[in-house]
């Protein structure tokens, strides 16, 4: 029986940003697996792909999504996540992996893969791409994230707001990832670099609980985990960067 994992892209939490090949790939799969906390509270993955698949074909499989400081732990967490769902490959033969976001885009589907293909070496592994946080923070907003010849650089904030501070001192839109426990850093750095002034961040994309505002109004507490920035390049007006 061949064996095939899927890691599925569902997008930053809005049920209606999932594609139809995702949805496709999810109702096809044999199983469909979502990453929970070890405190076992009902995930963004989770959450949105109960929307499309029924409750008893998703399966719950734990990852120390927390943990940044004990390595060990969260190693085992991925080992004991790869096994089960070895495990569900084996008997069911495809498994479809729901992640938030886009799969290749720091995402748990990374390490899964990289674990499961050791356990099972002949298992054939593809993504499902999803819409980004990113973009779809630039559509809630009406931020522009690139044109003409402009770079567009990602930084996740928990390699350090130095890291972000750098990529704002250069050219082109900054896009800035989990930087809710470092809300006020992240403030710092864009008064710093004079980048405050157009740029907006928000959370709880599509949900209830949305958030989104002018970075102007960064909060000094921490924030949403999940936060995201966008920082717009400087533009002169129309086709100014073409």
């Amino acid at each position: 029986m061949d064996l095939r994992l899927t890691g599925v892209g569902v997008g930053p939490g809005d049920p209606e940003l999932v594609t139809v090949k995702g949805v496709n790939a999810l109702r096809a799969a044999g199983a469909v697996v979502v990453p929970v906390m070890d405190t076992g509270e009902t995930g963004r993955a989770e959450a949105t792909v109960r929307h499309y698949v029924a409750a008893d074909r998703v399966v719950r499989v734990v990852f120390a999504l927390n943990e940044r400081s004990d390595r060990a732990r969260r190693e085992a967490a991925w080992d004991e996540a790869g096994a089960r769902v070895a495990e569900l490959l084996r008997t069911q033969g495809s498994v479809a992996f729901a992640t938030i976001g886009d799969p290749n885009v720091y995402s748990t589907f990374t390490y899964l893969a990289h674990t499961v293909g050791e356990l099972l070496p002949g298992v054939a592994v593809a993504t499902v791409p999803g819409i980004t946080a990113m973009q779809d923070l630039a559509s809630r907003s009406g931020a522009v994230l690139a044109e003409g010849t402009e770079p567009l650089t990602l930084v996740p904030v928990t390699a350090g707001a130095a890291v972000l501070k750098a990529a704002l001192e250069g050219p082109g839109t900054v896009v800035a990832y989990k930087f809710g426990r470092l809300a006020a850093e992240v403030a710092a750095a864009l008064a710093a670099t004079g980048r405050t002034e157009g740029a907006v961040w928000g959370s709880a994309l599509g949900l209830p609980e949305e958030s989104i505002r002018p970075a102007a109004q960064l909060l000094d507490g921490p924030l949403p985990y999940l936060s995201t920035l966008i920082a717009p390049a400087r533009r002169d007006g129309r086709g100014g960067k073409l």
